[in-house]
């Protein structure tokens, strides 16, 4: 058995943090939850033995949305104007030049980063499956592979949601350069590459992703649907990124890409949008009405000039949101949280849109539930023995109310993490990978 004794603690269905929690967890799991004062100020002469956790301690953090390669991009794509489009280019040259072993390395790197930052479990979006040309390795996972290696290397959970990526645009036209590396040829085969790739480690599970209505036609949506059915998995989808891929499929199709994916049985409880920037009113209510989830990614929504999405109402839908990294220009979910409150200001010019409680659930339970681990996301019995603390004293949140921190800390101010019972991140610093080092190596090794 390990104690922890938190100052400050986040329960479930709290609408603030509650002082003394003694937390307790056996072979990866808590075991008991228990507040030892009265719900007062955090009692100065409790003495338990216990690892004391000073500040605030959350469940883990979720990242429901990563695409670990784009972390080679921070910083490298600012020069002169452009939009998501002209983005691509250099996203497409770090793509031509990884291999299993670079993409170990970066993906390692980028997962201890997510690791320092709180993160405990990373949906990754995953599409780089093939060599230069398209060419298939002798194991045609070996980038999955090398995807769930690197999770376990930086010590976080990991839910590899396999992408189906089959032409360049709506109508159908055919991959060309390093987008070759991407398809399968069709949903077909792309499925029976997928079911080839059974991971049994512990840290792992499978999901299935339609890239985009850009990348899998129509016809064949619900072949990738179906295959996440059948096998009970999430299924995840970019949609309505930006407008010119809602104006292409009505030019193609006739309608949105929101009503292309539910006329061919796409959305639904297991099915998380990503992005939905740019949905029509009637996109929600189809969105909301099928409980589809959105997975908002507010930092790199802004950073590729995307746009500011309608979080708010999408929630009042009957979306359920979770928070992703994305392109990993930050990688902070606690910057990801507060941004889905202070864009929806931007947009409305009218604050107050939601409470710290909901943010907290999107960047905990809910982004856990959007990746299958149901059993997570949570400080409660029975669940996964997760633990983020977050400083209460640093100059960012140093007489910020705990309610607040939300609102207030940032990915520096994580301290330790703690995922299935064993501890990750001390004293700020990761126990196993030297993150700096190793993000500024595999790096240099896709961009020089």
């Amino acid at each position: 058995m390990t104690r922890w004794l938190a100052e400050y603690a986040w329960l479930p269905d709290h609408a603030e943090p509650t002082p003394d929690v003694l937390i307790e967890a056996t072979d990866g799991r808590f075991t008991a939850v228990t507040p030892l004062t009265g719900g007062g100020p955090p009692a100065a002469g409790v003495t338990v033995d216990a690892v004391r956790l000073p500040g605030l301690t959350l469940p883990g953090l979720a990242n429901a949305h990563s695409h670990a390669f784009h972390r080679a991009l921070r910083g490298r794509t600012h020069a002169g104007r452009g939009d998501f489009w002209s983005w691509r280019d250099p996203m497409y040259a770090v793509a031509a030049r990884l291999d299993p072993d670079s993409y170990l390395a970066l993906a390692r790197a980028a997962y201890a980063e997510m690791a320092l930052a709180g993160i405990t479990v990373v949906g990754e979006f995953h599409y780089l499956h093939h060599g230069p040309g398209g060419t298939g390795y002798d194991d045609p996972n070996a980038m999955s592979a090398a995807l769930v290696e690197a999770a376990a290397h930086a010590g976080i959970r990991l839910t590899l949601l396999d992408a189906a990526y089959l032409t360049a645009g709506v109508d159908g036209a055919e991959l060309t350069g390093p987008q070759r590396r991407f398809g399968d040829g069709d949903a077909l085969r792309w499925a029976q590459r997928v079911d080839a790739f059974r991971p049994t480690d512990p840290h792992v599970r499978r999901g299935a992703a339609i890239h985009s209505v850009r990348a899998v036609p129509a016809g064949q949506l619900a072949t990738v649907a179906g295959w996440a059915d059948r096998h009970g998995l999430p299924l995840h989808v970019h949609l309505s990124e930006q407008p010119a891929e809602n104006d292409a499929c009505r030019a193609v199709h006739g309608c949105t890409p929101t009503r292309l994916l539910a006329d061919h049985g796409v959305l639904g409880r297991h099915t998380t949008a990503v992005h939905a920037t740019h949905p029509t009113a009637a996109d929600v209510a189809l969105l909301g009405d099928s409980r589809t989830g959105v997975c908002l990614c507010p930092t790199t929504e802004r950073d590729l000039a995307d746009g500011i999405g309608p979080a708010r109402r999408l929630a009042e839908a009957g979306s359920p949101l979770s928070l992703g990294s994305d392109s990993h220009a930050v990688v902070d979910l606690f910057e990801e949280a507060r941004a889905v409150e202070l864009d929806e200001r931007l947009r409305t010019r009218r604050r107050g849109h939601f409470d710290a409680a909901e943010l907290f659930a999107a960047a905990t339970v809910t982004g856990h539930a959007a990746l299958g681990w149901g059993d997570a996301g949570r400080l409660a019995v029975g669940d996964r023995a997760d633990l983020v603390t977050v400083r209460l004293d640093s100059a960012r949140t140093a007489g910020v109310p705990p309610v607040g921190a939300f609102f207030a800390a940032t990915a520096a101010d994580v301290t330790r993490v703690v995922v299935d019972g064993r501890t990750v991140v001390a004293d700020g610093r990761h126990l196993t990978v030297d993150v700096p080092t190793e993000l500024r190596d595999s790096i240099a090794a896709v961009t020089s």
